[in-house]
C-alpha cells in the first residue's frame, strides 16, 4: 500500500492497514490497490475538541468503497459521530483527534512548547534534546538523546576561590559586617524589621575591599556571582539591567539547586554608573540604577522579559558592593532603606597583620614589617604589595639578559613544547631592599601629583567657549 501526502509524523503515530488477499479475494486479480491520504477539515472535530485539527481522509481507489472495506473507513475518514461495526451496525463513537505531546494543550489552551518557554527560566532553545524534556519527535537520533544544543548557554558563572591557597589575614570589623548583611538577609522572612538588600563597602583606592571580600565568601562556603563595572555598559540599551536581573537569578538557582549560600558582588560600582563632572549619563546607567533599587524593593520578584507568572519567585539574595566614592551614586539608591553602607578604613594593626601574612614566606618577622609600615605612612594596603613586586625588577631584567633581548619573544612564546624556560631565581627578601623600593614608588607618586601635566595639556575652560583654546 502507498500512503501520498502523509506526514512523518502521522506515520509514526498510526499504525497502516494492509490489506489481505484471504479477506478479500475479489481482488487478488487486479494489482493492489493504492489508497491515497488527504487532509480535509471535519466540523465534527472542530466542534468536539476545539483544536481546529484536520482529520485524515484516506481516499479509496475507484470502484471501492467503505462498505466492502470497512477497516480502511474506520482507520482512515471520519464520519458524523458514528461508525460501523463488523456486524453492520452503527455505533456512536467519541471523536478523536491526532495528538502529540508537544501538541496537546492544557486547561489554558497552552501546548507544551509555550509553557516550557513561559515556565522555564531558561528560554526552551536551552533545552536541547533532552530525553524527558523535549518530544522525541525533536529529539531524534542524529543529535542523540542528550545532545547539548547551547552549551556555551550553560557555563558556570559562580566563583569558589579554590586559588586563594595560604594563611591570609581577615580584618574582623570587615568580616562582622558582612557576615551580619548576608544573615540578616536569609533571614529576612523572619525577621519584623526592614533589611537592605544592598551592603555598600567603599574607601582609599587599594585597601583590599574585593580581596576581603573573596576571603569572607571563602570562608563562609560562599559561592557569589561576581561582575564588574565593566558590564554596566552595553551598545544594546537595556542590557546591561538585564544582565543584573540575570545573574541575581543565577545566584537565587544557586541556593536553590545546591543549597549554597550565594551573593551578587558587584565591584567598582562608582566606577560603571558614577556621576562624574563632565561625563555623559546614559540610558543603560539610568536603567542600572533602576534595576538595582527595583531589586531592594522586590527581592524576590525578578523577571527577566519572560511571561509574568504568580508563582514565580525567587531566593533574596543579598547584594555586595564596592567603590571609592558613593557620593557619585544616584541617591536613592543609596538611601538607608536600600543600601547598608560600610566605610573600610584598615588600621594601623590590620595593615602590619596583613603585610606580615604577605611576607611571612620571605623571613620578615613582624617587628621589621611594623618598620616599613611606619616608614611609609599613610599608604594603601596595595603599596605594600608593590614593595615586594618592585625588588624582583632588578633579577627579572639580569634574567631577561641572560637570554637576550632579541632571542627574549623566541623563548617566552614560540618556543618548542620540550624546550624549558632558564630558571629564575627569587631574589631574597631584605628590609633594606624594601625600604629602597619604597623610596622610589613614594618619588613616583609625588612627580605624578607634582607635573600635572594633563594641566598644560587640557586646560579647564571657565566660558561659554567650544573646544580646546591656547592661552
Amino acid at each position: 500500500m502507498e500512503l501520498v501526502g502523509l506526514s512523518p509524523m502521522m506515520m509514526r503515530m498510526q499504525s497502516v492497514t494492509t490489506l489481505d488477499a484471504k479477506a478479500a479475494p475479489q481482488f487478488s486479480t487486479v494489482p493492489a490497490p493504492v489508497l491515497r491520504c488527504s487532509w480535509r477539515r471535519s466540523k465534527v472535530l472542530n466542534a468536539n475538541n476545539g483544536n481546529g485539527k484536520d482529520a485524515l481522509k484516506l481516499s479509496l481507489p475507484q470502484g471501492l468503497n467503505s462498505t466492502a472495506f470497512p477497516e480502511a473507513s474506520l482507520r482512515g475518514e471520519e464520519t458524523e459521530g458514528q461508525f460501523l461495526a463488523e456486524n453492520g451496525e452503527k455505533k456512536d463513537k467519541s471523536i478523536k483527534g491526532f495528538k502529540s505531546s508537544w501538541t496537546a494543550k492544557d486547561a489554558e489552551g497552552k501546548d507544551y512548547l509555550y509553557r516550557l518557554g513561559a515556565e522555564a527560566d531558561n528560554m526552551n532553545i536551552t533545552v536541547g534534546a533532552k530525553a524527558g524534556l523535549i518530544d522525541d519527535l525533536f529529539a531524534g537520533s542524529f543529535l542523540g538523546l542528550e545532545a547539548d544544543i547551547v552549551f556555551k548557554y550553560r557555563q558556570k558563572v559562580t566563583r569558589s576561590f579554590n586559588h586563594l591557597q595560604g594563611d591570609y589575614y581577615i580584618a574582623p570589623l570587615f568580616l562582622d559586617k558582612v557576615v551580619t548583611h548576608v544573615a540578616k538577609n536569609y533571614l529576612a522572612p523572619q525577621l519584623k524589621t526592614k533589611v537592605p538588600l544592598i551592603l555598600g563597602v567603599w574607601g582609599g583606592k587599594g585597601q583590599g575591599k574585593s580581596f576581603q571580600i573573596e576571603l569572607i565568601c571563602k570562608a563562609l562556603d560562599l559561592e557569589p556571582v561576581i561582575m564588574s563595572a565593566g558590564e554596566m555598559e552595553s551598545e544594546w540599551a537595556g542590557q546591561p539591567g538585564k544582565l543584573i536581573r540575570e545573574r541575581y537569578r543565577t545566584a537565587s538557582q544557586v541556593i536553590k539547586n545546591q543549597g549554597k549560600m550565594s551573593a551578587l558582588i558587584i565591584n567598582d560600582l562608582d566606577a560603571g554608573i558614577g556621576r562624574f563632572e563632565n561625563t555623559q549619563c546614559t540610558v543603560n546607567n539610568q536603567m542600572v540604577v533602576g534595576t538595582l533599587m527595583n531589586l531592594c524593593d522586590h527581592p524576590t520578584r525578578v523577571s527577566i522579559g519572560q511571561e509574568w507568572r504568580e508563582a514565580d519567585v525567587v531566593n533574596r539574595v543579598p547584594i555586595i558592593v564596592t567603590g571609592n566614592d558613593f557620593s557619585t551614586l544616584w541617591a536613592p539608591l543609596i538611601r538607608d532603606g536600600r543600601m547598608d553602607k560600610f566605610y573600610w578604613q584598615p588600621t594601623r594593626e590590620d595593615i602590619i597583620k596583613t603585610v606580615s601574612r604577605m611576607y611571612s614566606k620571605d623571613g620578615i618577622t613582624v617587628e621589621e614589617v611594623a618598620s616599613i609600615v611606619d616608614l611609609f605612612p599613610n599608604q594603601a594596603l596595595d603599596f605594600y604589595g608593590a614593595l615586594r613586586s618592585r625588588t624582583y625588577d632588578v633579577e627579572v631584567l639580569k634574567w631577561a639578559n641572560e637570554i637576550g633581548t632579541e632571542h627574549l619573544a623566541q623563548k617566552l612564546v614560540r618556543r618548542k613544547k620540550d624546550e624549558q624556560l632558564p630558571v629564575f631565581i627569587a631574589p631574597e627578601q631584605t628590609v633594606e631592599k624594601l625600604i629602597e623600593a619604597g623610596q622610589s614608588l613614594v618619588e613616583e607618586q609625588k612627580r605624578v601629583m607634582e607635573m600635572r601635566l594633563s594641566d598644560e595639556y587640557m586646560k579647564k575652560q571657565t566660558g561659554a567657549s567650544i573646544g580646546l583654546l591656547g592661552s
